[in-house]
């Protein structure tokens, strides 16, 4: 891919205006506070069958929006004692948590992993789905854009910060050192989760980010799924434009980052034309926090590709995030 955005001294400077609705503060905090108060139990069910002897891998489910079940993956280096540092990994676009043997890396670098489903993305955690069914064939992106009460990521946000509230009855994590991550999809839940929990977040990390600066990534994004948007609003512009914008506003990576206050190492990919750089900086650019920036040149959507998680894992070590030693 070629370069088709800013350059990287504009990059580094650019800081679009907020359009944060005025709401935006007392409408999380009351999404928040009703699906708490909906309650459910957390179980964890250690699994037998895995074939992964230097880790135990545990089933589980915590209550996320409205209460439901939501489904994760609970992965330990087998002989781990004391609670760990746990990574909380959400889940890039169109995907949920798979099976437990992907998820490797982090429990063999000693670390517990919280490893989150994406509700109607992934097969174990359904979406029953709210608004006037403005879903379509290709995606989530319109599921409910009708209003910021029916929209998708509403519920699946508020999934993934019921997942912090889940970790101290997990076995063998460390709420107090709790680190969220992700990568596209995932990175820019992880922002929200930061912004939303800042008081359980130790640190962040926000690999090539979606769902920042909507209103620029509609315009420009040349793959993935922002196009959903701009199919729709190719239909429905005249009447449902302005109400689609103010809606995706509550949503925005743009907004959450001036709220989130832990460390934080962001990734962007420079010839990415599914989060389009800009975008990306937009919201690192905004962040309330500490953070740094991977800037991959000549990368795409996969930013750093293999050589992200050691960046990840050494800037970890930095933070004073490192699990002990064991042997």
């Amino acid at each position: 891919m070629p370069l088709t955005d800013l350059d990287l001294d504009d990059l580094r400077a650019y800081r679009p205006a907020l359009t944060a609705p005025a709401d935006f503060d007392d409408f999380w905090a009351d999404t928040l506070a009703t699906a708490r108060a909906a309650g459910g139990p957390v179980t964890a069910e250690l699994r037998t069958d895995t074939r992964l002897t230097a880790f135990d891998v545990h089933d589980v489910r915590f209550p996320g929006w409205n209460g439901e079940p939501v489904a994760a993956w609970l992965l330990l280096p087998r002989g781990a004692t004391g609670p760990l540092p746990v990574i909380v990994k959400y889940i890039g676009y169109s995907g949920g948590r798979a099976l437990p043997g992907e998820h490797l890396l982090p429990p063999a670098a000693g670390y517990a992993h919280l490893v989150v489903d994406s509700r109607g993305q992934g097969h174990d955690t359904p979406d029953r789905g709210e608004g006037d069914g403005t879903q379509w064939a290709e995606g989530f992106m319109t599921r409910g854009i009708d209003s910021p009460a029916h929209y998708y990521y509403r519920r699946l946000i508020t999934d993934c910060v019921r997942a912090l509230d889940a970790l101290p009855q997990l076995p063998g994590t460390d709420p107090a050192r709790a680190v969220v991550s992700g990568s596209s999809q995932g990175g820019g839940l992880a922002l929200a989760v930061a912004a939303l929990a800042p008081d359980r977040v130790a640190a962040l990390l926000s690999d090539v980010p979606f769902l920042c600066h909507f209103r620029r990534a509609v315009q420009i994004s040349g793959d993935g799924p922002y196009p959903e948007i701009a199919k729709y609003l190719r239909w429905h512009s005249r009447e449902k434009e302005e109400q689609t914008l103010a809606t995706l506003d509550y949503f925005d990576g743009v907004h959450f980052a001036p709220r989130a206050t832990a460390p934080a190492l962001f990734s962007v990919g420079l010839m990415d034309p599914v989060c389009p750089p800009s975008t990306v900086y937009a919201a690192y650019n905004r962040y309330g926090g500490p953070a740094a920036i991977e800037t991959w040149r000549f990368a795409d959507h996969g930013g750093g590709y293999g050589s992200t998680p050691v960046k990840q894992l050494a800037w970890l070590a930095a933070q004073g995030l490192a699990p002990e030693p064991t042997g």
